[in-house]
């Protein structure tokens, strides 16, 4: 018996120390843990006047899709660094050289801008939200990110869930999926997932029935290009036997979606990193239009020849 509670008394202190060094091993090793760090920052944008004439930005967030380093605190960094040289008019020089040389910025870069979510997953959106907002112009749809998650990267180019709250909070609050493209890996150059077909869904409003458009479908295309447009127009015919009929003609009038590059859109920059920008303008409208057309010509209900432009190609314009 007396033999029996040292030996127990053994094992137990041998079962804490193994358990102390693989938990400390775990810990270093645990990448993922360490670089999944999908996370909603703070993105603002200009929308514009509200109607007392104030400008009105917006957070609508964005997704970080990197991990940031470790920070020491700016005091800490500026005493640590000193204390390696014996005077302060040193230490002014080395940090001068150190901001000059290229060197530096670039093996602090991948300090900073640890991948997230792996190398197959990226930060997506988990839920956005539409707020309605009253401007100078009239009433103004903002999409706002409430949250992020890693999302695993397709290899495809197909259509993906895309949740939004409308009337947030009251008592037409309605989830809608509107759908949206994939980020489709190892796309050709100049290519991306966009969407080509759309629908339609109605939303409760207070007031009146909202349309909101929904993503069908979606394809790799350009960033500007041409997407199907059906309308619809009656046609008459006469058949050689003296016989009219009349029917319903469809042309594909195609449209042009997609946008081209505008500039810069940052308003406001950090004044001590040029790279931070702490308020954007709002995207540039669209300059894709079209290039080719082709005419389709016909006669109307009422005896009469009618023309109808149809897009075949679309451009940025200069």
């Amino acid at each position: 018996m007396d033999i029996q509670q040292p030996f127990l008394l053994f094992l137990c202190v041998l079962h804490l120390t193994l358990m102390g060094v693989l938990s400390k091993h775990v810990d270093h090793r645990n990448l993922f843990t360490q670089r999944v760090c999908c996370k909603r920052q703070s993105h603002f944008v200009y929308i514009g006047q509200d109607i007392l004439g104030s400008h009105i930005s917006v957070d609508v967030g964005m997704c970080r899709s990197h991990c940031g380093a470790p920070t020491t605190p700016p005091y800490e960094a500026g005493k640590q660094q000193y204390s390696k040289y014996s005077s302060m008019l040193d230490f002014l020089k080395s940090k001068k050289t150190r901001t000059r040389g290229p060197a530096a910025s670039q093996s602090a870069g991948p300090l900073n801008h640890l991948p997230s979510c792996g190398v197959t997953q990226v930060c997506e959106p988990t839920g956005m939200r539409v707020d309605r907002l009253l401007l100078f112009e009239g009433h103004r749809e903002v999409a706002v990110i409430e949250d992020c998650h890693c999302e695993i990267k397709l290899a495809q180019c197909i259509r993906v869930p895309g949740l939004r709250t409308y009337f947030s909070e009251t008592p037409y609050e309605t989830v809608i999926d509107v759908g949206g493209c994939s980020q489709s890996k190892g796309s050709p150059d100049g290519f991306s997932c966009v969407p080509t077909k759309f629908e339609s869904a109605l939303v409760e409003t207070p007031n009146e029935v909202d349309l909101i458009q929904i993503v069908a479908a979606c394809e790799l295309k350009e960033s500007c290009y041409r997407v199907r447009y059906v309308e619809y127009y009656y046609e008459t015919v006469h058949h050689a036997e003296g016989v009219k009929e009349e029917k319903l003609k469809e042309i594909d009038v195609g449209r042009c979606l997609g946008s081209c590059t505008t500039g810069n859109r940052c308003l406001l920059r950090s004044p001590s990193d040029p790279e931070i920008c702490h308020l954007w303008s709002e995207r540039q409208s669209s300059s894709c239009v079209p290039q080719g057309y082709e005419s389709h010509s016909f006669v109307n209900q009422y005896g009469q020849i009618r023309t109808i432009l149809s897009i075949t190609s679309c451009h940025c314009r200069n």
